[in-house]
């Protein structure tokens, strides 16, 4: 498997991750992204490091960074919100409004039966995501709907929580958050795909990268909306 790659320079790669690809080792072993990274190096000595994380499902953008220097700088934005991304999901629902923003507090619980997942709780870590209407297909009760989100915050499982307390209704395919759990409804995966990525960086310019419509999301029927670029 080739790793397109979206953007490079001394300090950074931005990856398209593909669907299905973790980036840390599953416990119970199998493909991971590090079974790549020698391709990823790309004339380097080192190796490139992820900088953050998205689910295995979660298809787009993944920033790595190429020397520890680069990490240490990248993990500072990431810690002070000077990294801007959007997400596109598609959800079996069409929401009331066109946009908003959706501001619910995440916790994790974790039970026997069920494992571990992130709950909506006052208690828990502060989480922002704001969200427009790209599109909508179908009619009546079959209607489907392409949303950009553009989080503010990087809480783990954020925008598929908000998707299902925020706007009522679960990431299609989403096996977790779905409505019944092990189960994916409507689609092979989770219907999440990391659009675009911005990184601002003191005296050099941002590290910028776009990842294409995926293939499933076509076939989902949906179109490619018109490209943007996270807000750094």
């Amino acid at each position: 498997m080739q790793i397109p790659i979206l953007f490079e320079d001394g300090e950074a790669l931005v990856i398209d991750k593909p669907a299905g690809l973790p980036v840390d080792r599953p416990k119970r072993g199998g493909p991971a992204l590090f079974d790549h990274i020698e391709q990823l190096k790309l004339g380097f000595q080192r190796p490139p490091v992820p900088v953050h994380r998205l689910d295995t499902d979660t298809s787009g953008c993944l920033l790595l960074a190429r020397n520890p220097k680069a990490l240490k700088r990248f993990n500072k934005a990431f810690e002070d919100r000077l990294v801007g991304k959007t997400y596109l999901a598609v959800l079996d629902f069409e929401p009331a409004e066109s946009s908003g923003t959706i501001e619910l507090a995440l916790s994790k619980i974790s039970s026997a039966e069920k494992g571990w997942r992130m709950i909506a709780a006052k208690k828990g870590k502060p989480a922002v995501s704001h969200w427009e209407l790209i599109e909508v297909i179908g009619e009546g009760d079959k209607r489907r709907s392409l949303i950009r989100f553009r989080p503010e915050t990087g809480r783990t499982h954020q925008l598929r929580v908000h998707a299902l307390q925020g706007l009522g209704t679960p990431l299609l395919g989403d096996p977790v958050y779905g409505p019944v759990r092990g189960q994916n409804k409507g689609a092979p995966r989770t219907m999440l795909h990391a659009e675009s990525i911005t990184v601002e960086r003191e005296g050099k310019p941002p590290v910028t990268a776009t990842a294409p419509f995926p293939e499933d999301f076509l076939r989902a029927g949906l179109s490619a909306p018109e490209l943007v670029q996270a807000d750094g």
